[in-house]
């Protein structure tokens, strides 16, 4: 196992972040580094260094957490983001993606999910939770009713590329040195393409290359 993934915790409520440290700092691979109360904290942290995993909670003072996770994402990039809320709203969910989070944690449910979603940003993935996946169908089949112009396909040829080269059980690196590109760079796009697709992981995407024919079965 490799080092653990270093946590920005950031809640403007103590007794929340002690009860959530407690959670993520039981498990081996997971170690909170540094906590903040409000949202410049939460920023002045993670732009510091030594953050792989910023969780933000939504509502904090002096700047939201989805204010914080857009600074980060601009002025961080390589700090994975996720949203911890109270709210199952869809606004603030899909605020919260183009914000650049990787996913949206409900509190409600933080001792069952949260560990799995740090697991799945630190892996590239995204995590939602049932009720924004059912959004992200609903809001697609919106546009489609609508009559709004849609994508022929939902993936970039790039995308489709990868997608397939995952599927067929490449590596990350072997992928980066077929395609000339950076490591760094196919984890941007397999994050993109599980984050379009709803998928979760390696297998998902199989199933979907399988079912789209980028590869035979």
């Amino acid at each position: 196992m490799g080092a653990p993934t270093r946590i920005l915790l950031a809640d403007d409520h103590a007794l929340v972040r002690r009860g959530l440290r407690m959670i993520l700092d039981a498990e081996e691979d997971l170690t909170v580094v540094a906590e903040a109360a409000d949202g410049t904290e939460a920023v002045d942290a993670a732009t510091a260094g030594g953050i792989d995993l910023a969780i933000l909670d939504i509502a904090m003072p002096q700047m939201t957490g989805l204010q914080a996770a857009r600074q980060i994402s601009r002025s961080a990039p390589n700090v994975r983001i996720l949203i911890l809320s109270m709210y199952d709203n869809e606004q603030y969910f899909f605020e919260a993606i183009r914000a650049g989070a990787s996913g949206y944690v409900l509190k409600s449910v933080a001792d069952r999910d949260l560990i799995e979603a740090c697991r799945a940003s630190m892996r590239g993935e995204s995590f939602l939770y049932p009720g924004a996946v059912t959004a992200l169908i609903r809001d697609y089949l919106e546009r489609d009713r609508r009559g709004d112009r849609m994508p022929n396909s939902i993936l970039t040829p790039r995308e489709e590329q990868i997608t397939k080269l995952i599927a067929e059980g490449n590596s990350t690196r072997e992928i980066a040195e077929a395609l000339r590109i950076s490591v760094k760079t196919v984890d941007r796009h397999r994050a993109n393409v599980l984050q379009k697709l709803g998928l979760r992981d390696r297998l998902d995407l199989a199933r979907f290359a399988i079912r789209t024919g980028l590869i035979e079965p």
